[in-house]
């Protein structure tokens, strides 16, 4: 499966899915393209060999599609990337386009809610339970089917700080899974439980555990 990520940062996502697809037949990063032109994700793509692209318009969905299909993409991952895609390309790669976010949504999404904006909500709220969703890409931020989830507990002496570092070990485990299992599937598969809440995270976190260790 050829995939391509978005991404406006550092990348660090994006090395946890080369590191893990590298080698891994059915999915291969084939393109990473960003709306800023000096983020790390495009140095840490063109260090593992992978086509670079900037968009230069992000409302271009024209562009983007074009993009897209030129490198015969089959998946498109967001990981990290704080644009909102424009409609056209949510159709073109509907229930191709998925998108991790560092809260366990419905909670703690939407416009805005990005890096530590994100954990400082959790720990204002006093929730003891956050986490990361891997969800499907809709017209709206965050607001996708959700596709799998990975509990992580917020401990009493958290900050916004701490609490991103042990969520962003958990996104590291919990992307590449989704990929890999939508690469063997050849569609994204849901691996988030049945019952929902914390049983149905429990039950994401294990399915996807056991995906990226085989």
């Amino acid at each position: 499966m050829h995939v391509a990520v978005l991404a406006s940062g550092s990348g660090t996502n994006l090395q946890a899915l080369l590191d893990t697809c590298q080698g891994r037949a059915p999915a291969r990063v084939v393109l990473v393209a960003s709306n800023k032109p000096s983020a790390r994700a495009l140095e840490r793509a063109r260090a593992a060999g992978v086509a670079t692209a900037v968009i230069e318009d992000p409302t271009d969905g024209q562009k983007m599609i074009e993009l897209l299909q030129a490198h015969q993409v089959e998946l498109v991952v967001l990981a990290g990337y704080l644009k909102l895609v424009p409609e056209s390309v949510v159709e073109a790669y509907r229930d191709r386009m998925i998108n991790i976010h560092p809260a366990l949504l419905p909670s703690f999404g939407g416009h805005g809610m990005y890096g530590h904006r994100v954990h400082e909500a959790v720990l204002a709220s006093g929730a003891t339970v956050s986490g990361a969703t891997v969800h499907l890409v809709s017209a709206e931020y965050d607001k996708g089917p959700i596709v799998a989830q990975w509990p992580v507990p917020v401990a009493a002496d958290d900050t916004a700080e701490s609490l991103a570092a042990r969520i962003l070990k958990v996104e590291h485990q919990l992307l590449p899974a989704v990929v890999l299992a939508a690469a063997r599937a050849g569609r994204v598969v849901r691996l988030v439980g049945r019952k929902g809440g914390f049983d149905g995270c429990e039950q994401s976190r294990s399915v996807a555990e056991g995906l990226v260790s085989t």
